[in-house]
């Protein structure tokens, strides 16, 4: 079930993602080898990022193009490098294209999470479908891009900082690789660069609205599915949030903000007030909110496009 709530809207707060750092992408996989077996017989039970089963045989909806993005970003003298994963639809052509945006790695106290490449086999199927890419870039130190990853840590690199001035460092870091990012893009020729929208999963959320007043020459709009940057509860949480929110209220076009009930990052009574605050500061938006099967946890609402195509559909037919 969802209610929307369209209000100007003002964007302030940094998107968290797990325990103490936001909660990780949800519904995204690492690198997408085919899990389908090399052999006709049995049939595979699954299929990789890219196909779906059908009739017992892996069926590709979508092109998959593994590519890296020159930055300007130079760490120990070498050149930083971004991986950027592109789905297109399986004709050639050029797109309009959906720049989505990872989160974190849960607390960010597990290093061998840095190395997982993320994509959304629900994001992609449903852009694909109506004629999108999705771009996939990978922030510095996660996935296969170069640098060091270094979005807000404590400073034994244990675990994400609480405190705003150290995690709002990090997620400015962020946006500098998003902005690089965007730059490498709107080079290709297969990027239709009068329908770009930007949009993000948890960290990437709230990063998509704070990044879309950045550029808002580029994008037409930002999704936000369940975003924010440091989660409930961890120190300085709503100072953090407030400010990369806020901060997107600049932009002058719409934002489309998607949050679940049974949350275990931000309750939906906390999301709803980071809306306000942003509406508050002038930014331009509508919040739905949805419910999860009983037992499943909100925050990886991306995981369920049935609840949410419609909306989402909505809202790309009025860019």
């Amino acid at each position: 079930m969802k209610h929307g709530f369209s209000f100007p809207l003002l964007l302030c707060a940094t998107l968290g993602l797990a325990a103490c750092g936001g909660g990780g992408s949800g519904g995204g996989t690492g690198s997408s080898g085919s899990g389908s077996s090399p052999s006709p017989s049995p049939p595979p039970h699954s299929c990789d990022d890219i196909s779906d089963l059908v009739d017992g045989v892996c069926q590709p909806f979508a092109v998959r193009i593994d590519a890296r993005a020159a930055t300007r970003f130079v760490e120990n003298g070498q050149p930083v490098t971004l991986e950027v994963v592109l789905l297109r639809p399986l004709a050639e052509g050029r797109y309009p294209v959906l720049v989505f945006n990872h989160g974190s790695t849960g607390n960010g106290s597990d290093p061998s999470l840095f190395g997982e490449t993320f994509v959304s086999k629900s994001v992609t199927r449903f852009f694909t479908e109506r004629g999108w890419m999705v771009a996939y870039p990978q922030r510095r130190g996660r996935g296969a891009s170069d640098g060091l990853y270094d979005e807000g840590f404590r400073p034994d690199r244990g675990g994400y900082s609480c405190e705003a001035a150290t995690a709002l460092a990090g997620a400015d870091r962020a946006l500098d690789d998003l902005d690089a990012a965007t730059d490498w893009l709107r080079q290709r020729s297969d990027v239709d660069t009068t329908r770009m929208v930007v949009g993000g999963s948890s960290r990437g959320g709230i990063l998509s609205v704070a990044y879309v007043a950045r550029r808002p020459e580029v994008y037409l709009g930002a999704v936000n599915f369940v975003g924010g940057w440091l989660a409930e509860g961890c120190g300085d949480h709503r100072e953090a949030n407030r400010t990369l929110f806020e901060a997107g209220a600049r932009f002058p076009g719409p934002s489309l903000w998607l949050y679940a009930a049974n949350d275990s990052f931000y309750s939906l009574p906390y999301s709803r007030a980071n809306f306000q605050a942003f509406a508050a500061a002038g930014g331009l938006g509508t919040f739905a909110e949805f419910s999860r099967a009983p037992g499943l946890n909100g925050h990886f609402l991306i995981n369920d496009p049935q609840l949410w195509e419609s909306v989402m559909d909505g809202y790309l037919a009025g860019l």
